[in-house]
């Protein structure tokens, strides 16, 4: 397991947040348990197994929702 911080440039709404959250709740290898979409300081923090999903592959989600991705870290658990 790693555990990921996506920065993203900055939400604008609550419904983004929500948006955000389920897309990313929705990938295989993501610990839907660990996912907290942080409105005030634009960052979505989560756990996921990369050896069933790459972070790119949860990046372009994001992105393919329409909201830039600024910076990523990976850290192991």
């Amino acid at each position: 397991m790693q555990k990921a911080t996506i920065q993203l440039e900055a939400l604008t709404c609550p419904s983004c947040m929500q948006k955000i959250d389920s897309a990313v709740k929705s990938l295989e290898g993501v610990d839907k348990e660990s996912v907290n979409v942080l409105f005030n300081s634009s960052k979505v923090k989560f756990n996921f197994d990369n050896e069933k999903i790459a972070i790119e592959k949860i990046e372009n989600a994001i992105s393919a929702l329409g909201y830039e991705v600024k910076k990523t870290q990976v850290k192991a658990l």
